[in-house]
């Protein structure tokens, strides 16, 4: 039997792995290069080709650490199907290594300033950076496996089914140390001496989920009653919880989810959203980088509305509003106060009551909005067309509640009267945004049901590029204040 650890890694740990993954990528990249001068300059009697100081040197190498992991990312070295398979991942490493060190060299061409002292630099680098990447990624390895030990970052396993693969991946797991999982509960067919709970059925499994603190459902065969097959999944997605679907039998096959495997069996793995592992830390890089470049214009921004609304919009300058973001938790959401100070202490509907507006509480129970909210004062309203009301939400981003690009983040009322739990669990899978989908697709000119549709497609089918896509969209939308109310 192959080990597990080779072959799957639990979903928690991915995207730290990944992060260490990187930096180590890029420490084993300026290392290679900085032992290829040392070797060329102080150990090799023979003349240089051009003088070069070493912190130049180590500048120009700096310089060149996003081209390489770009690079290492086309070959998908950053992805857990890849970096699990030892051999597979070997193989890229060398490709990978080849691509980075023709990129260096061209660049080289390129400059006009020389960038190497010798001819012979890059050829030692080469090398060397393919040694120090495997070293380093098999030390990481090693401390990966060395965690598992002491029970951090391991997965709790809940597997359901009643066939021997149930069992049979039940006895593999069994060993946390080795294999990143620990099996709490089965729901079925049990292997004998197993130290996991065993239930009669799977509802009385799925009912003590919680207690049983799962991370991750395992199911090995499907029921004859789909609704019982669709209750399973169901409390996965409402619990934020990891579901794989692994067919005892071989002549089981699906073309829409990712298959792999797993323990010598066809794995289907069914994931929510795409916007995991390498995904999500591009998505965060990104947003930083993008926050930080631009940072005179949106702290200038900030500080002009701020003088405006003083002496415009006498009171506090910004108004929290609490909202959920990824797994339904809580934050409070900034934006530059639009209301009168008297109104946003107390929820609208009591608000509205107590103006004696009925029909605005009848309006914003039915949308949880007004069309012309009497507490609104005109700067506000202003800041609202305008949408410059979301501009403090940057420091959102920044304290990591929310990203630039995303589902709008909306009250846990909100999500209780227009969301079912299997689509309110989906919206929650990723961080909400400044911005989404929505926004540029009409804001307030769709109807509930389209604006739910597209949060939920950005969920499924996020990409990069999307999100690229998204934001110059939203650019031309506060430009035109089309759809912003």
């Amino acid at each position: 039997m192959v080990q597990l650890k080779v072959l799957i890694m639990p979903v928690k740990t991915v995207r730290m792995y990944t992060l260490a993954l990187i930096a180590a990528d890029v420490l084993a990249f300026l290392a290679a290069f900085t032992i290829a001068y040392i070797v060329r300059v102080q150990y090799d009697p023979r003349p240089l080709a051009n003088q070069i100081y070493a912190w130049d040197f180590f500048q120009t190498f700096i310089t060149l650490v996003p081209f390489w992991l770009i690079s290492f990312w086309g070959f998908g070295l950053y992805s857990p199907h890849v970096y699990t398979k030892r051999l597979t991942e070997y193989g890229k490493l060398l490709i990978a290594s080849i691509v980075g060190i023709l990129i260096v060299i061209g660049y080289a061409f390129i400059v006009d300033t020389p960038v190497f002292p010798a001819r012979l630099v890059p050829l030692y680098a080469a090398g060397i950076v393919f040694i120090l990447l495997v070293l380093f990624r098999e030390i990481l390895r090693q401390i990966h496996d060395l965690l598992y030990v002491y029970n951090v970052g391991t997965q709790r396993v809940l597997i359901i089914g009643n066939n021997a693969a149930t069992a049979d991946i039940a006895r593999s797991l069994a060993v946390t140390s080795r294999s990143g999982f620990r099996v709490v509960a089965i729901a079925g067919k049990a292997p004998k001496n197993t130290s996991a709970t065993v239930y009669k059925t799977v509802e009385s499994a799925l009912n003590d989920l919680d207690l049983l603190e799962v991370d991750s459902i395992i199911q090995t065969n499907l029921y004859d009653d789909a609704e019982r097959n669709m209750k399973i999944m169901g409390a996965a997605q409402e619990r934020h919880i990891q579901y794989s679907f692994i067919p005892g039998e071989a002549e089981f096959y699906s073309g829409k989810n990712r298959v792999d495997v797993f323990l010598g069996y066809p794995m289907i793995n069914v994931y929510q959203t795409p916007l995991i592992g390498w995904g999500e830390v591009v998505k965060q890089v990104f947003d930083t980088i993008i926050v930080i470049l631009t940072a005179p214009l949106w702290l200038s921004a900030l500080l002009f509305i701020s003088l405006l609304q003083a002496l415009f919009n006498p009171g506090p300058l910004f108004y929290k509003s609490q909202r959920l973001t990824k797994h339904s938790r809580q934050f409070g959401l900034y934006k530059f106060r639009s209301m009168d100070a008297r109104y946003g202490k107390k929820y609208a509907v009591d608000e509205f009551r107590e103006m004696g507006r009925e029909d605005l509480v009848k309006e914003y129970e039915r949308d949880f909005k007004v069309e012309n909210d009497p507490r609104i004062t005109p700067f506000g309203n202003f800041l609202r067309k305008s949408s410059l009301d979301e501009l403090p939400q940057i420091i959102n981003v920044l304290k990591g509640d929310i990203s630039l690009v995303g589902p709008r983040p909306i009250p846990a009322k909100e999500l209780e009267a227009k969301f079912s739990k299997k689509r309110g669990a989906l919206l929650h899978e990723v961080r909400g945004g400044i911005t989404g989908l929505w926004q540029v697709s009409g804001r307030n000119d769709i109807d509930t049901e389209t604006r739910i549709k597209l949060e939920l497609y950005y969920v499924q089918n996020w990409s990069f590029w999307l999100d690229i896509k998204i934001l110059l969209k939203t650019i031309l939308v506060v430009l035109r204040k089309t759809g912003a109310r």
